[in-house]
């Protein structure tokens, strides 16, 4: 299931994509303002992102810019009510995917939502490098100065959640719903699977209160 973060503060549209996308199957993060938008991305890994413009205390402009400085490459649709020339030209130069004005036609949206995330897809980078480690994403296997790493599957799928998100905080909460499928559901099995995967070298740096970070210090 594709996540979205929409960023909308018209709060009837707002509730109407909400409804319309998650009729089509996709899981939606709804935030009002660019302040909130930005903290949902730190503690979140979306799929696309979806951000109107004119909206309170960080516009959808800066916001993506900040993104995009930070190293976040998620696809990004600019949904606004802007027409002119030079609001769509500085929303390309900022890092945007595509943009549709507003109002639109749901269905189009949604061929653009679908095209952006299939191109994503396609072209995602299979594997992930950290000093003389890779974690290929598509086989699910990590190698360290090429030799094959095997790990249980509880840990395997943390490392690809770590290497999916390199450089980022990831929250406990986060992890730990990620992984209560797998009946681990606890901070202390967390901790003992976080502690295995340092013993093999991986620069798996605590956040004290909120959660773990792999990345270079």
């Amino acid at each position: 299931m594709s996540k979205i973060l929409l960023l909308e503060d018209d709060e009837v549209l707002s509730e109407t994509l909400v409804e319309l996308l998650e009729a089509e199957g996709f899981e939606v993060a709804l935030v009002s303002d660019g302040e909130m938008a930005l903290e949902a991305t730190f503690e979140n890994r979306y799929d696309l992102f979806l951000l109107d413009i004119n909206v309170p205390f960080l516009d959808g402009f800066e916001l993506l810019k900040s993104l995009r400085q930070s190293g976040d490459k998620t696809p990004t649709i600019f949904i606004t009510a802007l027409t002119d020339i030079s609001s769509l030209s500085k929303g390309f130069e900022v890092g945007a995917d595509d943009y549709i004005k507003k109002p639109f036609d749901f269905d189009e949206l949604l061929v653009r939502i679908k095209a952006l995330l299939k191109k994503q897809f396609s072209t995602y980078a299979n594997e992930i490098s950290l000093g003389s480690f890779k974690f290929d994403i598509e086989k699910e296997e990590l190698y360290k100065e090429l030799e094959f790493i095997p790990l249980p599957p509880v840990e395997l799928k943390i490392t690809k959640l770590l290497f999916q998100n390199l450089n980022k905080t990831l929250k406990k909460e986060f992890l730990l719903d990620e992984l209560s499928s797998d009946g681990e559901s606890s901070e202390g099995a967390l901790r003992v699977h976080i502690n295995k995967l340092r013993k093999i070298g991986l620069p798996i740096e605590t956040v004290k209160g909120i959660g773990y970070r792999l990345g270079n210090s």
